[in-house]
This record gives C-alpha cells, structure tokens and sequence, in this order.
C-alpha cells in the first residue's frame, strides 16, 4: 500500500472523522502480542462510517481485513500487506429493548456486553463474560463456553453482504454449529445483533459470572498472551486432553509453549514469533495424530499474506 498518503488524504475528505493509522503494529491488536505492522489501520466510530469506509475501499480495489479484539488470530511478523478494519471501543453502543431484548454494535466486548446485560437484570450471557472478545466476532463463530454458546441467545444479526448492501439474517438463517455460523468464510462484515435473553435477578447473575471467572483464572493461563484455545473440540474427546495424553504439556519451540497449565492453550511465554508457533501447532497435530489417530483442527485464525 504504496500510495497510504494518497489514500488517507482521500479518505479524510470522505470521513474527516475516521481514526487512521499508518503501519500500525498489529502485535498491539492481538492477544498473542505476535503481529508485523500493518499498512493501514481505520477505527470506524459508527455503522454508517463503516459503511462509507468499505464502500470506499471497493472503489479502490481494497479488501479490508477486519478484526474485533484479535483474540483468536495468530498474525504474521512479516508487514502485514492489508488494510485492517478494527470494530472497538467507537462500535460498542448497548441499548436495550422491550423487556428481554438487547441491541448491541459489533465492537463491544464480551464481557461488557455480559455486564451491561447483567445490569438489565437479564440472564443468559453470564458464559460469555470471560471470552476475551467482541460480539461481532463471536456471533460470526458462534463463541462459547462452560456450556453456552452465542445461538442461545442471537435472534438476528445486521451485516454488510459481499456486495456491501446492508442485510439482516434471523435466527434461521444463521445456521450456528460447533464455531460456525452462516458468516463463516464469507466476506460479510457483521455490524450489529439483537439478542433475546430471560429475566433474572442482578446480583445472581453477577455472581454467576464472578464464579466463572474464577473457575476461568484457575484453570487457564490468563497470565501470559495466547489466543485462547489452540484447537477445535474434536468429536471424540477434547483438545487439552488429547494433548496431554500426547506428552506435550509444557513442550515449547521458541517463545512458545503448550502451557502449563491447560494444555489447550499454545502460549507466548516471551519472545515468541509466528513461526515458533506455527511449528508449535504442527508438531501438536502430528504427535496427537500419530500416537492416538485424532487429527486437531486449528480454531486460532492464522493470518498471513496473501
């Protein structure tokens, strides 16, 4: 993205509002803390900005790469050759609606989502307060956790379609499975949901969530970067066991490291780079393959370039 200078002055003319960086380290967009810079970085503020901003990079011949809190990618050192679209804090507006309902922008975390649901008195969300993520990314992978999943509580999500046209899919034309949705492997840029949740009593569901998020601290290696889990749950066991079983708790190449603790967390125990974990994450798969015939199927997002 030779040009960037041109870009952004065209740009700034269309959204004089729009946050725009220039080679912006994307290790500080990522809970790996692994990333090169990226060429180009915008922050939307609002759906309609958002809009306008990829609008503007079709007529370009830019496809954006957009991300949430980059708690599931695993980014490239090399510079990154994209120009990266971040939903947060500008796209995190939660309102509620009628008695059980709550519309909320793609950008918002998880867990204030989960708290603000909380405050409403309503319950439903409570799993979902220690994902370290957005919505909009986890209603595109259905996230979940401690026996909850995003389809139990998504009605209806508002997105841009591969034509950039602003559409809605409800609850039927989602298909949600295990870390799948209708928007998975698309290039739909999801902007908005309504969820539907159940009435409840503020200080139960509060605690609730504080119980998980202790059983959450003392069970996975929140302390150090990661992406969270590793691999996907197989159909015949889980990953941190199958892993484990594997002999390879706390075997490391490099900066990384199955951790300690979980062994479904791959960990950047300092220094980590993308290839030390890319050949972590091989070196799993073949010895879990060869000693127990299970074949792990990554759930980190391997970001490179194209």
């Amino acid at each position: 993205m030779d040009d960037f200078a041109l870009l952004a002055q065209e740009l700034a003319a269309k959204l004089p509002e729009l946050e725009l960086r220039e080679n912006e380290p994307m290790k500080n967009h990522c809970s790996f803390r692994i990333g090169g810079d990226a060429a180009a970085m915008a922050l939307p503020s609002s759906i309609n900005e958002t809009e306008k901003l990829c609008l503007f990079l079709r007529e370009k011949g830019i496809k954006p790469f957009i991300i949430g809190n980059g708690t599931n990618l695993l980014v490239t050192d090399a510079p990154l050759r994209r120009f990266v679209i971040k939903m947060s804090d500008g796209m995190s507006a939660v309102e509620r609606c009628g008695e059980t309902g709550v519309y909320a922008l793609s950008g918002v975390s998880l867990a204030k989502l989960a708290s603000e649901c909380a405050h409403f008195s309503l319950t439903g969300l409570e799993f979902a307060h220690g994902i370290p993520g957005t919505l909009g990314g986890a209603a595109s992978m259905n996230a979940g956790a401690y026996g909850g999943e995003m389809k139990q509580v998504v009605r209806a999500v508002t997105y841009l379609d591969e034509n950039l046209l602003l559409r809605e899919k409800p609850i039927d034309e989602l298909d949600f499975t295990y870390r799948r949705t209708a928007f998975s492997d698309t290039d739909n840029v999801v902007l908005s949901c309504l969820l539907w949740l159940e009435k409840g009593n503020e200080e139960e569901i509060l605690s609730s969530m504080r119980e998980l998020s202790e059983k959450r601290r003392s069970s996975q290696p929140l302390d150090k970067p990661s992406a969270g889990s590793t691999f996907k749950r197989p159909e015949n066991g889980y990953a941190a066991a199958l892993i484990e079983e594997s002999g390879l708790k706390g075997f490391a190449i490099g900066g990384a490291q199955v951790s300690e603790k979980h062994a479904g967390f791959v960990i950047n125990r300092g220094g980590a780079t993308f290839d030390d974990v890319i050949k972590l994450m091989e070196h799993i798969k073949e010895t879990v393959y060869r000693r127990l015939g299970i074949m792990l199927e990554p759930e980190v997002k391997i970001i490179e370039n194209v």
